[in-house]
């Protein structure tokens, strides 16, 4: 009896003392809330200082456009009449986001079509870009965006390990088969985005694909620093052909993109107080990208890194021309445009 009272006294001063934590950081972060958004809404209209027609007759591929950064970029590029392709993997998400861009971008917006894309095929992507070439005939910027993060082990349809094929080998593949059609349209872009956590990967070529051990932190690490080294023999490649590649590191920013990560249902009020609080909004997400895609500034600048629309300096191993190169050929060899 006396055990039992014990026991839900202690569970009530423990759920008691759990609520005052988060009544107090509510409380206590009222201020910053207010300040943050404000401060917030300021960043965010950087985007209306481009004159409104600036992305007009010029189309655009932003893979993951239905959500998060994609979405919003989309929807910027739309605001400047761009002819917007959503290369999506879910048909339904992206037509339900189509019409949400369509409502907010005003009446002299660009046009947005729907593709379909699944970056975890290597398949669907080769399908993807007989499609854009067959239609499309121009193609002004590819924006790769679309990225999974510390998912739980699975393969893609062709047996890579989840982010490696869809952050990379999927990116890879595509930007390959368009590169064509983005000569053909010179001065073009590419932009790729990556992550701050590139610092925390290195690429382990002895286990690439993660057979002999799978660490989903370190393999979405990896791949985002596999991005970098991307971009830097890219770039190197397409020198003189009229083509910049540029990738970016947006920060950390309020998506879906952290889904798959279990955070304890005590703590989540508490998470999500901080994301409104620290976190950047999909818009603000979407500056970088968008500066990268169609600012002036960046014209014929290629093989950097920015973030918050400036320069990066990046660590060594991001910029390191041998590992570039020896990840560019097994990339070749992996997606099958090695024979």
């Amino acid at each position: 009896m006396w055990s039992t009272t014990l026991t839900r006294t202690l569970s009530f001063n423990t759920a008691l003392m759990s609520a005052a934590v988060i009544l107090a950081a509510v409380l206590g972060g009222g201020v910053l809330l207010i300040a943050r958004r404000i401060f917030s809404r300021r960043k965010a209209l950087r985007s209306l200082s481009y004159p409104a027609s600036l992305m007009r007759g010029k189309t655009v591929i932003v893979t993951g456009a239905n959500s998060g950064i994609g979405k919003a970029t989309a929807a910027e590029l739309l605001k400047l009449q761009a002819r917007v392709i959503m290369a999506c993997r879910d048909r339904r998400r992206a037509e339900e986001a189509a019409q949400d861009i369509k409502n907010q971008a005003g009446a002299n917006q660009g046009e947005l079509v729907i593709k379909n894309l699944d970056l975890a095929s290597l398949q669907s992507v080769r399908s993807f870009c007989e499609e854009v070439i067959r239609e499309e005939p121009r193609i002004d910027v590819l924006i790769n965006n679309a990225g999974l993060y510390q998912c739980p082990y699975s393969r893609t349809e062709e047996g890579y390990e989840m982010q490696l094929g869809v952050n990379l080998l999927g990116h890879y593949l595509l930007t390959n088969l368009l590169l064509d059609l983005l000569k053909q349209s010179a001065p073009s872009r590419i932009v790729v985005v990556s992550s701050k956590l590139y610092k925390y990967g290195s690429i382990n070529f002895e286990d690439l694909n993660s057979e002999q051990n799978y660490n989903k932190a370190f393999c979405y690490s990896q791949s985002k620093l596999a991005n970098l080294l991307f971009t830097r023999e890219l770039a190197c490649r397409l020198d003189g052909t009229g083509v910049t590649v540029n990738a970016l590191t947006p920060g950390i920013v309020r998506t879906r993109l952290g889904r798959h990560v279990n955070i304890p249902l005590l703590i989540k009020p508490l998470f999500l107080l901080v994301s409104w609080l620290f976190f950047k909004s999909p818009l603000e997400g979407a500056q970088t990208p968008l500066y990268l895609a169609c600012s002036p500034e960046v014209e014929g600048v290629s093989g950097k890194c920015f973030a918050n629309c400036e320069e990066e300096q990046l660590l060594s191993k991001a910029t390191d021309d041998h590992t570039a190169k020896r990840l560019w050929d097994l990339s070749e060899s992996m997606v099958g445009l090695r024979r």
